[in-house]
């Protein structure tokens, strides 16, 4: 074979490696760009998963947070319907111990504005016109003093109330004396039968405070009275708007 012919082949065969190395040079460097871009979008799916996660820990604080302030709710909701329970055991107690008054009608019991008021009409504790307790009067207060007294940690406000027709003696200029003095009498002898003073006070109303209608004779009777409310701390006491 002649010397040209060996040249020609062998430049040929250098051809031919070159275009395989420079093939596979091509190939290595697409795979290195393609894990390159590999390890991008592994980055990238690592820093939104660090971004979920944060985001989740936040929901997931937010909802710890809501669940402690509803079992913190219901805990005190709890411990309020179990003082509800004992102060109404505590009341009815009461009204079974008053029967016998209410029925002779000596008193009344009601609610109103969301508290328990005891209701005696003039008629039996004082004569028209005085603030000087009859005998009935103080019999029926002797029977009501130990009653209230057995409701521990209870407060009373004894009030005063007069009908509309005026009053002018030396005594008691107006209706605010009359009620301001029959409230204080009354007060001083539950005081006496074993209500304590810190717990109870004294109120005048006159006639600012009507239970019924002044343009009658029976009317104005029902507006002179004495009433004894009992004031309730209302977290204690469930709605008794509805014995109204």
């Amino acid at each position: 074979m002649h010397k040209a012919s060996w040249v020609f082949l062998l430049a040929v065969s250098l051809v031919l490696t070159a275009g395989c190395k420079k093939d596979e040079l091509r190939a290595k460097d697409a795979r290195i760009a393609e894990l390159e871009a590999s390890g991008q979008a592994t980055g990238t799916s690592l820093e939104q998963c660090k971004k979920d996660k944060a985001n989740l820990d936040k929901l997931v604080k937010g909802y710890t947070g809501e669940i402690n302030a509803m079992e913190a709710a219901l805990a005190e909701a709890a411990a309020r319907e179990a003082r509800a329970a004992k102060r109404l055991a505590e009341y009815n107690s009461m009204l079974k111990q008053l029967k016998s008054m209410i029925d002779s009608g000596k008193l009344k019991v009601r609610i109103t504005r969301n508290k328990m008021v005891i209701e005696l009409p003039e008629a039996v504790l004082f004569a028209s016109g005085s603030a000087k307790l009859k005998t009935e009067g103080v019999r029926v207060l002797a029977e009501l003093g130990p009653v209230l007294a057995s409701l521990k940690g209870r407060e009373f406000q004894v009030g005063g109330h007069t009908d509309n027709k005026p009053i002018r003696t030396k005594r008691f200029p107006s209706n605010w004396q009359l009620s301001g003095a029959r409230a204080i009498d009354v007060t001083q002898l539950l005081i006496e039968y074993g209500v304590p003073g810190t717990r109870v006070s004294a109120a005048a109303y006159a006639d600012t405070q009507p239970v019924a209608d002044n343009d009658t004779p029976e009317g104005r009777a029902l507006n002179r009275r004495i009433e004894i409310a009992l004031q309730p701390a209302l977290d204690e006491l469930p709605d008794l708007s509805s014995f109204e």
